[in-house]
């Protein structure tokens, strides 16, 4: 048994899924990768192993933290099932976090704003953009649905562009600008679970969480965008 309360925190917004055990001051075990349509195979033998290499088990876990979107329909879903299914046999919180937050905040010490984006499938994008205020990311207007060249209309300043955007399409978005911009590396870009959990762990800290039966996916339409 863990003597500090442990989060889990799940990502299985896209094709990249991930898991995170966090103790509120030490990521104990993080992991990522890239899952071909495999989520629901894939994630409870992963968190099972994660747990036991941790030398806890089921009972340690306090909360179960969750991206709940933008995503793939099947991913968010999975995740979700997975993460409400945990809190509800062990009756602990359960929070929800929204996907793109999750991909600002690891850029922490970033200072100029952020448009963060994944993919949506079809050639689209789901992007948002944050700024930061009072020491924190915050996204300000709505989450687009949108093309790369679509994108590149909506980018007005510099900023640094992160998320899953492939070289090409790089490539496109700084030929195609004359803002001064900066790109994640590839090893900042993709999501990190921990980042997940941290965000999760504020809000748990303050004794918050999210309805057990209302917390449901934020999916974004084309005629919403």
């Amino acid at each position: 048994m863990s003597d500090r309360p442990l989060l889990v925190a799940i990502d299985t917004a896209t094709r990249f899924a991930g898991l995170a055990l966090f103790d509120g001051e030490t990521v104990l075990s993080a992991s990522s990768w890239r899952s071909y349509r495999n989520h629901s195979v894939e994630l409870m033998p992963q968190l099972v192993r994660m747990v036991a290499q941790q030398r806890m088990d089921a009972a340690d876990i306090s909360a179960v933290a969750v991206t709940i979107g933008p995503g793939s329909f099947t991913g968010l879903r999975i995740g979700l099932s997975v993460a409400k299914g945990l809190a509800s046999a062990r009756d602990i919180p359960v929070l929800g976090v929204p996907t793109l937050d999750a991909m600002a905040f690891q850029h922490a010490e970033q200072r100029r704003p952020i448009w963060a984006g994944i993919q949506a499938g079809r050639g689209r994008f789901c992007v948002a953009y944050y700024a930061r205020r009072r020491g924190r990311w915050r996204q300000h207007g709505d989450i687009h649905l949108t093309t790369v060249e679509g994108f590149v209309e909506l980018i007005n300043r510099r900023c640094l562009i992160t998320g899953e955007f492939s070289q090409r399409e790089i490539d496109y978005i700084a030929d195609h600008t004359d803002e001064e911009l900066q790109f994640a590396i590839p090893s900042q870009s993709m999501r990190r679970p921990s980042c997940v959990a941290e965000l999760a762990w504020r809000r748990f800290a303050r004794g918050e969480s999210d309805d057990l039966e209302a917390l449901s996916p934020i999916y974004i339409h084309p005629e919403l965008s």
